[in-house]
């Protein structure tokens, strides 16, 4: 590998990523050239292995540095890691996901050597003598050192143990300290709806069905809420004043039958008074501009309109409001519950760990075990009732956002910004557009003032993810070469070198200039790697432009470790790459708050750590609440208690009311007992950090 960087790159690279090359301290993690390692490693299923599988490669798949890879065959990002460490990978990986994964070799961890895992599980089972403690080796690993000392919250957030400093795992970041899911929305269809001068007129439209949903926001007063100007290089302040207007979904539940054209009538002028002109005859800003102010009594007015007006936006008789990725598939579905914190000013239900955030007095909350949680739940369940949550949802049935896309059957979700408007491309005619859109306004309460703050926040942001690779005690135990290859190589992954190959691959993968060096761009304000020409022509081609597909499936990078957003940078659609930086935009000014990866002074801006540093004994009591995880599952054949709100309301047996659910979940299903041990180990954590 040529790694020809330029020193301004590998500064550049240093001071972005946040890491070192700092000097070894002691022994150097040395082992006999060819030692193998035994991987039960990948990322989410058997595509996403360090090896091919026969459902990518097929009879052989030749990939843009010009080789032919048959199944069986290792991904080139390991070749490179194989050729750079002297080392060999053998495939034990069963393709599960991190969790499954990790419990299939729970009880036979003497036949693998690096694992997959939660970084719950493998800090639980390190604590128990299972899993090698990383922490001892520090000394030996610069690179990682170097990381951990640059960023001291990803050190607190997979500390495992305060006494010792025991760390139990690699972390992965898949991106870090930036914007993960986001609203995104038909925006030619708002357009449509609410642009121009003169009332909406319609040959056709379709009633809208009987009231359900209640205001959220006030119906009298006024709110005023920082946004950016249009042109995205100020803030200023915008006024909803109810006074004026009223409240459009409290008008609209008041105004008798209503058909479609009726109501986009009716929003246009709620618009133009509530506002006071702002937004003059594209009111679609209010909703997709960078000036955006909307809120979720907003959302479901302008949902309202959507669904009653399929003539007008798809020539149809039917048109779905909002939908998940996929509507049958627990795992895409709970975003819908995570939009619903997002919209009504819920923590918890982003967290980076089970559903857990920290108040400003630095105490713990679960947000399975507070009424705001479930209120929030029923505020969705309302929008099913009018229909305005897609049916397919309700139903758990076959449908995409591909399929609502190309057929235009689906107005707006939430989820990941480049992989889904990769369909302007492959789905969407000339002049469709789907596009991120602004985080929404809503009440939280930061405890800065006992009313609330009308403010946009996301918890939706990039920290160490919920995964990661541990090494095995038993798989290594006596054979010093296995240990320090499996150190060496989670060391070599956050070096500036492996960085890049962990997310761009070899270097076939990326654009190199005449003298050997790196094309690179300015990313974030940073230089980094420009793929080549025929990678991204294979992007395409193999991955219809799914950025994390086409590297975990065919190159076999960000399966664990730092992913750069650079390489995905360069694959979003440029419709994509104009909702986001509307978003970067309003957070760089400070409109869109956030977590933040350090502890702060006042702790609802703490982001929760990955993991906390809870005891064997505690551990194996926290796993004696198996029901309460399994309620509120997020994996693929899974269900979810939030989930079965939104569709059914309250209409599950102990969860027959808010109340009713709280009380359930805390005291029958061992919530109370669970939070009690989460806070004692945060206090330890918190004790460590301040030492």
């Amino acid at each position: 590998m040529k790694r020809i960087l330029s020193l301004l790159m590998t500064l550049a690279m240093i001071m972005t990523m946040f890491v070192g090359t700092a000097a070894a301290e002691g022994a150097e993690l040395t082992y006999a050239e060819g030692t193998v390692l035994r991987m039960a490693t990948g990322y989410n299923n058997a595509k996403t292995g360090l090896f091919f599988d026969a459902g990518v490669a097929g009879e052989g798949v030749t990939l843009a540095d010009g080789k032919t890879y048959l199944a069986g065959d290792l991904k080139p990002t390991w070749v490179e890691v194989e050729n750079v460490l002297g080392v060999k990978f053998e495939n034990q990986y069963q393709g599960n996901s991190a969790s499954k994964e990790f419990d299939f070799w729970k009880d036979r961890l003497a036949e693998v050597d690096m694992i997959s895992g939660t970084a719950a599980k493998l800090t639980e089972y390190g604590e128990a003598g299972s899993i090698v403690n990383i922490a001892e080796y520090l000394d030996m690993m610069p690179n990682f050192k170097a990381y951990m000392e640059a960023n001291p919250i990803v050190k607190l957030s997979i500390t495992g143990n305060t006494d010792t400093g025991a760390i139990y795992f690699s972390p992965y970041f898949d991106g870090v300290n930036d914007i993960e899911r986001m609203p995104l929305m038909r925006v030619d269809w708002v357009q449509k709806l609410l642009d121009g001068e003169g009332e909406f007129t319609a040959e056709a439209s379709n009633k809208l069905a009987a009231a359900v949903y209640t205001p959220y926001m006030p119906t009298s007063g006024a709110v005023e809420v920082d946004v950016v100007n249009l042109e995205g290089t100020a803030v200023e302040k915008v006024t909803k004043n109810y006074d004026a207007a009223g409240n459009i979904v409290d008008k609209m539940n008041n105004a008798g039958e209503l058909d479609g054209v009726a109501a986009v009538n009716m929003l246009r002028a709620y618009i133009d008074t509530a506002y006071n002109g702002y937004y003059g005859t594209e009111r679609s800003n209010l909703f997709i501009g960078q000036n955006a102010a909307w809120d979720a009594d907003e959302m479901v007015a302008l949902l309202r309109c959507v669904v009653a007006n399929p003539q007008t936006l798809n020539g149809t008789d039917t048109v779905q409001g909002l939908f998940s990725r996929e509507d049958n598939n627990n795992q895409r579905r709970v975003d819908m519950f995570r939009f619903a914190g997002t919209l009504f000013g819920v923590r918890g239900l982003e967290s980076r760990q089970d559903f857990l955030w920290i108040d400003s007095e630095g105490l713990l909350h679960d947000a399975r075990q507070e009424l705001d949680a479930y209120n929030a739940m029923a505020k969705m369940n309302e929008m099913v009732q009018e229909g305005l949550i897609s049916k397919a949802f309700v139903e758990m049935a076959e449908e995409s956002t591909a399929t609502y896309l190309e057929n235009d059957l689906g107005f707006m979700h939430y989820d990941y910004n480049q992989t889904q408007t990769v369909y302007n491309k492959t789905k969407l005619q000339d002049g469709e557009k789907y596009m991120a859109v602004m985080v929404p306004v809503a009440r939280w309460f930061d405890g800065t003032n006992e009313e609330g703050v009308f403010m946009r926040f996301t918890e939706s942001w990039r920290s160490v993810k919920t995964d990661g690779w541990g090494i095995s005690v038993a798989g290594v135990e006596g054979n010093q070469d296995k240990l320090y290859a499996a150190l060496k190589l989670i060391d070599y992954a956050y070096s500036p070198e492996g960085m890049i190959l962990m997310s761009y691959g070899p270097d076939a993968f990326i654009k190199t200039n005449e003298d050997g060096t790196y094309a690179t761009f300015n990313f974030n304000g940073t230089e980094m790697p420009v793929i080549a020409d025929a990678t991204y022509a294979e992007l395409w081609e193999k991955a219809s432009g799914n950025y994390t597909n086409y590297a975990r499936q065919f190159l076999g990078s960000t399966l664990s470790f730092a992913k750069s957003q650079a390489f995905e940078y360069q694959c979003t659609h440029e419709v994509g790459k104009e909702g986001a930086g509307k978003i970067s935009t309003a957070i760089a000014l400070g409109t869109i708050k956030h977590p933040e990866l350090a502890v702060t002074e006042n702790g609802w801006y703490t982001s929760v750590p990955t993991v906390l540093p809870n005891t064997k004994n505690e551990n194996e009591t926290l796993a004696s609440y198996s029901q309460l995880t399994e309620k509120f599952n997020a994996a693929k054949g899974g269900a979810n208690a939030f989930v079965d709100v939104i569709v059914s309301g309250f209409a599950f047996e102990g969860m027959f009311s808010a109340d009713e659910a709280v009380t359930t979940i805390s005291e029958t299903l061992g919530g109370a007992d669970y939070l009690f041990l989460k806070q004692e180990a945060f206090d330890r954590l918190i004790e460590y950090f301040n030492k």
